[in-house]
């Protein structure tokens, strides 16, 4: 057999159809194929031996059950309240052959067909239910084979995956596999009923076909395609249907190009491995069935994150707008920051030499001038005061010292036109031949500027005589004669004199 070693990156894709006491396997990596059977009485050890021995390094496994081992019926659901899946549950016991809790069952809706045959406005669904001692025996299958199972579905339900559908076609599709036949009625790409016969003679294989139709509510139907072992459409030209191959899908007829014998199972075992939808009817158990999401939620989602894509850009665009703008002012600061530290540096130097300039004016106009006020003292203090102590601050000054009489020296500093409101700070004491004094006086104030004076309006002209022309404002009293202008200090000097 061909071998063929798998890319680690690539994803390989397994699937197991249990036939009976046979498996048939199917490997699908891209669009490489392989395909065996299993025919041994530990199964799933000998499926771990070839799956290594032709380095298949398969990790899950679709498992696909023979048509004949599933109960798949069409039911008509009371028009009562209540939930669909309550209503099936429900519904299984009248129509299993087994009780409904010694069972794995799946369903899905039924589209409504006005055309059908007895068709009603009540609710119709397709029930598919096994045993589930099979679904255990899958199970432990794919245990002892080492693969983690992701579906348990019918094998021939799984053929959809490899043809293009119509969606206004009513197909009938017969698939031989040995002396079995399993038909599969489609309304366009959903199954809508499927049984499974032994094709003993030509007679059974049309009467069956025709049974069938009746369990769909079909009259009659669009097509009929022919697949698997020895197909041929000869028993079936009385039905006068157009007969034909499946529409095989181009990647569909390069896999099955690779498929070799028995081909009626390696091609349910090929449809099941590369069924990558939604599986409908699917019976492995919930507590491992692996969470897929409808073609609904995926839309859903897609438009989700759309929304948050946008919301997000929203959000981001306009900021980052503001970033770029923000990092090219930042770019326009950083070029002129030195030139603006250097404007800054000369305002510091500036403002401090402003504030030295207003500290030295300050102190011009409001400190005191000791050296004129001792001055003024000295001038005024007759000759037999001595002064021992003397205070300036802001509000006057203080003398301290020793004077022949010092009661005359109180009307003496209030002559000074310094200080005013001179009066002795402490009692006078005597001495041998002194008077001890303490006296405080205070700063004159400054007079108020006197007012300005107001201007004197002009003389008026005493009035000319009659006939005698009064002389203009801008005009010499003499006519056009220049006025004399009398030099005084200075003695004049006569022509011919010489130059003093």
């Amino acid at each position: 057999m061909m071998k063929f070693a798998v890319p680690k990156l690539s994803r390989l894709r397994l699937a197991v159809v249990m036939l009976g006491d046979r498996l048939a396997v199917a490997a699908i990596q891209r669009d490489r194929v392989e395909t065996f059977v299993i025919d041994a009485e530990n199964p799933g050890a000998a499926l771990r031996a070839e799956l290594d021995a032709r380095a298949l390094p398969a990790r899950t496994v679709a498992i696909g059950l023979a048509r004949s081992a599933v109960t798949v019926k069409p039911i008509e659901l009371p028009a009562v309240a209540g939930g669909t899946q309550d209503m099936v549950r429900f519904e299984l016991e009248r129509h299993l052959p087994i009780p409904a809790d010694d069972a794995a069952s799946d369903f899905v809706l039924l589209p409504a067909d006005a055309d059908v045959e007895g068709a009603s406005e009540a609710k119709r669904v397709l029930i598919a239910a096994a045993d589930r001692r099979l679904i255990d025996a899958a199970l432990r299958l794919a245990e002892e084979a080492k693969l983690r199972p992701v579906s348990i579905t019918v094998s021939a339900h799984d053929l959809l995956a490899l043809v293009e559908t119509d969606r206004q076609q009513r197909v009938a599709w017969l698939h031989r596999c040995g002396d079995t036949a399993d038909l599969v009625l489609l309304h366009g790409s959903m199954v809508v009923f499927s049984r499974s016969f032994t094709a003993a003679d030509d007679a059974t294989l049309n009467t069956e076909t025709r049974r069938s139709f009746v369990g769909a509510r079909w009259r009659t139907c669009n097509a009929i395609w022919v697949s698997g072992d020895g197909a041929s459409a000869a028993p079936l030209l009385d039905l006068g249907v157009p007969i034909s191959d499946p529409p095989w899908s181009s990647r569909a007829e390069h896999r099955l190009a690779q498929v070799g014998e028995p081909r009626g199972a390696l091609e349910l075992a090929v449809a099941t491995a590369s069924n990558r939808t939604i599986r409908s009817l699917d019976l492995i158990p919930s507590a491992i069935k692996p969470r897929r999401f409808t073609r609904q939620e995926l839309r859903t989602a897609g438009a989700l994150v759309a929304t948050v894509l946008l919301v997000l850009a929203a959000l981001l665009v306009p900021g980052f707008v503001e970033s770029r703008r923000l990092a090219r002012l930042n770019g326009e600061i950083a070029r002129i920051d030195p030139d603006v530290r250097a404007v800054e540096r000369v305002a510091r130097e500036l403002d401090q030499k402003r504030q030295l300039l207003d500290t030295v004016q300050k102190i011009n106009t409001t400190a005191l001038q000791p050296l004129a006020v001792l001055r003024e003292l000295t001038e005024i203090l007759p000759s037999d005061a001595w002064v021992t102590y003397l205070a300036l601050d802001a509000k006057g000054v203080e003398l301290t010292g020793q004077a022949g009489a010092a009661s005359n020296l109180i009307p003496l500093l209030e002559n000074s036109p310094r200080l005013e409101r001179v009066e002795f700070a402490s009692p006078v004491t005597r001495g041998r031949d002194r008077e001890q004094f303490r006296i405080r006086a205070a700063w004159e104030a400054p007079a108020p500027p006197a007012p300005a004076a107001a201007p004197q309006p002009p003389a008026a002209r005493p009035p000319a005589a009659p006939g005698v022309r009064q002389p203009r404002a801008n005009e010499s009293p003499r006519g056009n004669e220049s006025p004399q202008v009398e030099r005084q200090g200075f003695p004049s000097r006569q022509p011919g004199a010489p130059r003093q």
